[in-house]
């Protein structure tokens, strides 16, 4: 896949992307922009996500801390149509800490699910980095929980729609109980998540590209491959362990990951705090 392509000129990528905007401020969901632009192509939705990511640091202020790698599922890719993850970027804004109440304002349809974060701490600024370079360029990993969104109604997405809606990311919640890569068996790790102590998704990492280890090999790739490569400090959110599920205001949903601990998000229920009990 060439993310760094021309684009197609009939597609409005600067207008897309401005819708996509204005859909996360006011809760006005989008048509598919497959849709809206029949000739989309994944280096448009490229674009489109290049062109917010850049608006985000200009106009915003924000930084980029680190990427997601999404559809790392095989089931979910064939639902999709495609044979490859897609990647989204992480900014400043976006992160929460284990058990830190997360407001349900600026969310958009929202989704959790449960993953390996890893934190570099080397760049990974070489052509093609080797499994053995990015295995030595890990510093840590923790659990995670992202929290998924979309901007397209009704979630009625294909892979121009998320790759635009940067890869349909919306917050994450980090774990505060780092691990070396060797202490754990990133394979066959099992997940558990829970809604207010009742299970709502199992799996384990060979869930995620048979390891999610082989999705942050993919996205070093492809982030060398498109000249914005992954940098020491740099978080890398590597795809679900199991189904994603739906998240209401005033739920709290804990994960526990064999060998790395457990996270916890929880949500309020109103822009004031007000917490359910």
């Amino acid at each position: 896949m060439q993310v760094n392509a021309m684009t197609t000129f009939c597609i409005d990528t600067v207008g897309a992307a401005r819708s996509l905007r204005d859909a996360a401020r006011t809760g006005n969901f989008i048509a598919p922009l497959r849709e809206t632009f029949p000739l989309i192509t994944a280096a448009d939705a490229y674009a489109i996500q290049r062109t917010n990511t850049e608006h985000r640091i200009r106009e915003e202020g924000r930084r980029v801390v680190g990427c997601k790698v999404g559809l790392t599922a095989k089931a979910v890719q064939a639902q999709l149509g495609v044979d490859q993850p897609d990647f989204g970027m992480l900014f400043d804004d976006m992160g929460f800490g284990d058990g830190e109440p997360v407001s349900m304002e600026g969310l958009q349809q929202p989704k959790i699910e449960a993953e390996v974060a890893f934190v570099l701490g080397r760049d990974l600024n070489m052509e093609k980095p080797g499994h053995a370079e990015i295995i030595q360029a890990i510093d840590h990993l923790l659990p995670a929980l992202e929290i998924v969104g979309s901007r397209i109604a009704g979630w009625n997405i294909r892979f121009v729609d998320t790759v635009a809606d940067n890869a349909s990311s919306s917050a994450y919640v980090l774990g505060s109980t780092p691990k070396k890569l060797s202490d754990v068996d990133l394979r066959l790790c099992g997940m558990v998540m829970t809604r207010r102590g009742e299970p709502v998704s199992v799996g384990a990492g060979a869930a995620c590209l048979g390891n999610p280890l082989n999705a942050v090999v993919w996205l070093a790739r492809t982030m060398a491959a498109v000249g914005q490569p992954l940098r020491a400090g740099h978080l890398v959110l590597s795809g679900a362990l199991g189904p994603m599920v739906a998240v209401n205001a005033g739920d709290i949903f804990e994960t526990r990951i064999n060998g790395l601990g457990s996270v916890k998000a929880v949500f309020e229920t109103d822009p004031t705090g007000r917490q359910l009990t």
